[in-house]
C-alpha cells in the first residue's frame, strides 16, 4: 500500500474516472477510503480516513458512484458531497479548530433571524412566527439570547451570548464543526444550522424557515430561478451536513 492516489475534491472541471472499486480497510486512524485498494489522498495529502466505519462505507459508496452516469466516467466534486465535508474536517478543522469555532460563531453574530422586515411589512409576522421559536430554542436550550432589530443596519449581539456560542461550539466534535461549516453558511443562521446539527430541526424544515423571503417574493412575483436555484443548492448542502453527522457518530 505504498503507492498511493491523490485527488483534488475543490477542482472545478470535470475529471475522468481512474477506478473501478471503492472499498474500506481498518487504518491506523480508523477506516481508510481504497481506490482499487490504495488510500485516497486528499489536496493537502492527508489520507481520506474517517473513525466511523459506517462514514467511510458511505464515503467508499460515493466514490463507487461517481462517474457511472457520465458516458464518458467523468466526475466532479458534486458528486462527492460527503468526502469535501470529510476533508474539511480532517485538513482544516483537526489542526485549526479555533479558527472554525471563530468562523461559525461569526454568523451568530449576524444570525439571518435576528434580521427582520419592518414592522409595516405582513412579512415581519411571518419572520416572527417561523424565526422566533427558534431563537427561543436558543436561548433555552444554551442560555443565549440575541438581539433582532427591523431593518438591514447590523445590530451588536452581547459578547456574552457571543462567548457563550464560541464555548457551546468549541466542546463540538472535528465532524459537528466540519458539518456546521457547510450547513451554517448555507442557512445563513448559526442557529437554525445548531437545531438541524442536534436533530431537533430537519433539513427541509430548516431551508424552509431559511428562505422565507424568497419564497415571500415569488408568491408575490412568480417563481424566480435564481431562488429556485439557490434553494435546491441549500437544501442539498444541508442535507449533506446532516448525514455527515449521523454517519460520523454511527460507531
Amino acid at each position: 500500500m505504498s503507492e498511493k492516489k491523490k485527488f483534488s475534491a475543490d477542482g472545478p472541471a470535470p475529471r475522468k474516472r481512474f477506478w473501478t472499486q471503492a472499498s474500506v480497510e481498518p487504518s491506523d486512524n480508523g477506516f481508510a477510503v481504497l481506490l482499487d485498494g490504495k488510500p485516497v489522498r486528499l489536496p493537502g495529502r492527508e489520507v481520506l480516513q474517517v473513525h466511523s466505519r459506517a462514514l467511510a462505507e458511505a464515503l467508499a459508496a460515493e466514490w463507487q458512484a461517481a462517474g457511472m452516469d457520465d458516458p464518458q466516467k467523468r466526475f466532479a466534486a458534486d458528486d462527492l458531497p460527503l468526502t469535501r465535508i470529510a476533508g474539511t474536517m480532517i485538513e482544516r478543522v483537526t489542526p485549526d479548530r479555533q479558527h472554525s469555532v471563530d468562523t461559525l460563531a461569526g454568523y451568530g453574530e449576524h444570525d439571518l433571524l435576528c434580521y427582520r422586515a419592518e414592522a409595516s411589512d405582513p412579512l415581519s409576522a411571518r419572520q416572527q412566527e417561523l424565526w422566533q421559536p427558534w431563537l427561543d430554542c436558543l436561548r433555552e436550550t444554551y442560555g443565549v439570547t440575541l438581539t433582532v432589530t427591523h431593518g438591514l443596519m447590523p445590530v451588536p449581539q452581547p459578547s456574552a451570548s457571543l462567548e457563550k456560542l464560541k464555548q457551546i461550539l468549541s466542546e463540538r466534535s472535528d465532524a459537528i464543526l466540519a458539518a456546521l461549516g457547510v450547513c451554517v453558511p448555507a442557512l445563513g443562521s448559526l442557529t437554525l444550522g445548531l437545531a438541524v446539527i442536534d436533530g431537533r430541526l430537519d433539513a427541509e424544515r430548516a431551508v424552509n424557515i431559511a428562505t422565507l423571503d424568497e419564497r415571500a417574493q415569488m408568491e408575490r412575483w412568480g417563481e424566480d430561478v435564481a431562488h429556485l436555484d439557490r434553494i435546491a443548492t441549500m437544501s442539498a448542502d444541508v442535507t449533506d451536513a446532516a448525514r455527515f453527522v449521523t454517519l460520523a457518530e454511527d460507531k
